[in-house]
């Protein structure tokens, strides 16, 4: 079982009850979204669109590199990996 550590920033956290730092056994950014809505339902309908593909109001990290410009929603994860997830922030 891969340990993957799963941090929460923001709205999302509200959205598991205040939790914040959760764990995950998943192999991918994907897996670790279903992980999250099996134990939160409705969690995963925030973080992706009807066809399964990640949102742009929240940023997906793993140690810190933006998924967009890894393998977006596939991209694979190790034992000790961390996953970010925390909303987007636009300025002006």
């Amino acid at each position: 079982m891969v340990g993957i550590t799963i941090k929460l920033a923001g709205s999302i956290a509200l959205l598991t009850g205040g939790r914040d730092v959760l764990e995950s056994g998943a192999s991918n950014v994907m897996g670790c979204i279903d992980d999250l809505e099996a134990r939160f339902s409705g969690i995963k309908n925030s973080l992706c669109d009807d066809s399964g593909n990640l949102k742009g109001v929240f940023n997906i990290y793993v140690n810190g590199e933006n998924v967009k410009y890894l393998q977006g929603a596939v991209t694979p994860l190790e034992d000790g990996d961390e996953v970010s997830i925390i909303p987007a922030m636009a300025g002006g």
